[in-house]
């Protein structure tokens, strides 16, 4: 056979394991931000559930807020 030929594959051959490689990174990175992101939402929920508690303390009357502060 030709020696063109052989180039020829061992360009696509490389070039076929190259993006292959970029392809199983890409997946691997997008599942590492997926749980981060779920991570961070969770911590998110957590510090929106203390702020509405804050919100409802402050909002109380001072009697009350006493008697909450007293229990913290």
């Amino acid at each position: 056979m030709n020696t063109l030929f052989y180039v020829v594959c061992i360009v696509a051959i490389v070039m076929t394991a190259t993006t292959i490689e970029k392809l199983v990174k890409f997946r691997h990175q997008k599942n590492a931000i997926d749980e981060k992101s779920d991570a961070e939402t969770e911590r998110l929920d957590l510090l929106e559930e203390r702020i509405r508690v804050l919100e409802r303390i402050v909002t109380e009357d001072k009697h009350d807020l006493r008697r909450e502060i007293n229990r913290l």
